[in-house]
């Protein structure tokens, strides 16, 4: 049975990626001089926020999701960063290869908001590996990939941060439902509103709407109406 072994010796953001993109590089080493035909591999991505430090600021941005600092002890659980599927070439004894990372920007995924968060440092991931191994010398044989096969590996938020910059520059994005959107888009072709930030800026200025919106009604809680309509 060949034994497999992984590490990450690297990250970067793809430049050239139509998305949010980061570019692990892998090195996986294989037991003895069986030649290794293809390996099919499954890698699961995981933040472990307890394996590093947070000052003031990184913990109110995280206190979404982890509760106050207080309660960190037990709430600072592991957190999904992505799962992804790699084939490798046939290799004897030691290889490389890129593993890439679809990214998102959208702030409802639980990862995206930890990254956000942080102001500095490194981001500490686990990396789970299985699959399965085609290999064999002068012939053909099939082993698996064991499911304890991991690597710790600690990312640069300076990478991260690069990244998002690239595709988003100098911005923020969020997801909003379709009856927000539309109520949105409303609201601007009312107003004649050049761009979504003056939008949002003349709705953040409006001051005239009642305190609690009424629920259901996305339209009226974006312009504070209450009952009347503008010409």
């Amino acid at each position: 049975m060949t034994e497999f072994s992984f590490a990450c010796t690297g990250v970067r953001a793809d430049r050239y990626a139509a998305g949010p993109t980061l570019v692990f590089r892998l090195r996986v080493t294989a037991s003895g001089d069986t030649p290794v035909h293809a390996l099919a591999l499954r890698c699961q991505i995981r933040v472990e926020p307890a394996r590093r430090g947070y000052g003031a600021a990184e913990a109110d941005g995280l206190a979404d999701l982890f509760g106050e600092r207080s309660r960190w002890g037990s709430t600072l659980q592991p957190v999904q960063f992505a799962q992804i599927s790699l084939m490798i070439p046939g290799f004897t004894g030691e290889t490389e290869a890129d593993l890439v990372v679809p990214c998102t920007y959208d702030m409802d995924i639980a990862a995206t908001r930890y990254l956000t968060a942080l102001t500095g440092g490194e981001v500490p991931l686990l990396m789970l590996f299985s699959g399965t191994a085609f290999t064999g010398a002068g012939g053909f044989r099939v082993e698996p990939v064991p499911w304890d096969r991991e690597a710790v590996f600690r990312m640069p938020v300076a990478t991260w941060r690069e990244m998002v910059e690239q595709h988003f520059p100098g911005c923020g994005w969020i997801r909003l439902p379709r009856d927000t959107m539309d109520a949105l888009l409303a609201y601007r072709s009312r107003h004649a509103l050049p761009s979504w930030e003056a939008t949002l800026k003349a709705l953040l200025d409006d001051d005239g709407g009642p305190a609690d919106p009424p629920r259901g009604d996305p339209l009226r809680a974006l312009t504070g109406a209450t009952g009347r309509t503008d010409p």
